[in-house]
Formats: C-alpha cells, structure tokens, sequence
C-alpha cells in the first residue's frame, strides 16, 4: 500500500488530530457508518445510532488514536438520549466517519468523570 516509512508518516500527519467539529459535520451530512460487527455490539448493549449521534453533538473527544490502522480514531465521551454517559470511538477517513465501537464506560476502569484511564 505504502512504498515507505515516511509515505505512510505523511498520510499519518495529514490525518492525524482528529476535530469534534469534523466529527459533528459528518453527523450533519449523515456520512457517518458502521460496520454490520460495530452496529450489532452497540445494539447490544442497547445503544442507539441517535445515541451516538447525541454523543457526537454534546460530547468531546477524550483521547486521540493517531496510529489506528486503516484510519485514525479517537474516543469521545458523550451522553445518550437519557442523558447517560457512553464512550464511542470513531475514525476520521477523510470523508466521513465510521463508528468502530459504542459502550458505557466502567466506573472500574475509568475516572468518576469517565474522562481518564484508571491505572
């Protein structure tokens, strides 16, 4: 795919910082998709496509993926329709989005405000 190092570090840099507001403009022209895989684990677990619409719209992204192959990613941390905290990770192509997996954070294994990795 690449012919080198350095012609895939550019595509990375290029796409590297991943912007909510991007993510909200592909929200806005419905250029954001999910694998039959993603849409059926977020079914489960009782999330919605609006959920994770509402968590593009209100949320913000919480860490950045940069390497992620084939595309960048980051996670976001939003709230659902009933004002419930998710983590969803989506990447950024280029020309929209595609959801790579939606959940509800474990007060385990984050901070009480869902924001930071616990150890």
């Amino acid at each position: 795919m690449f012919k080198n190092e350095k012609q895939q570090s550019d595509v990375t840099k290029e796409f590297s910082e991943i912007s909510i507001e991007q993510l909200r403009k592909y929200c806005s022209e419905d250029k954001i998709f999910a694998t039959n895989h993603a849409a059926e684990r977020f079914r489960e677990r009782k999330i919605s496509v609006r959920d994770i619409y509402n968590a593009i719209n209100c949320g913000e992204i919480i860490e950045q993926y940069p390497n992620d192959y084939p595309y960048p990613s980051c996670l976001i941390l939003g709230k659902n329709l009933r004002g419930e905290e998710i983590h969803t990770v989506l990447s950024d192509e280029g020309t929209a989005s595609r959801i790579i997996t939606a959940y509800f954070p474990d007060v385990d294994k984050w901070s009480a405000d869902f924001k930071v990795r616990r150890q």
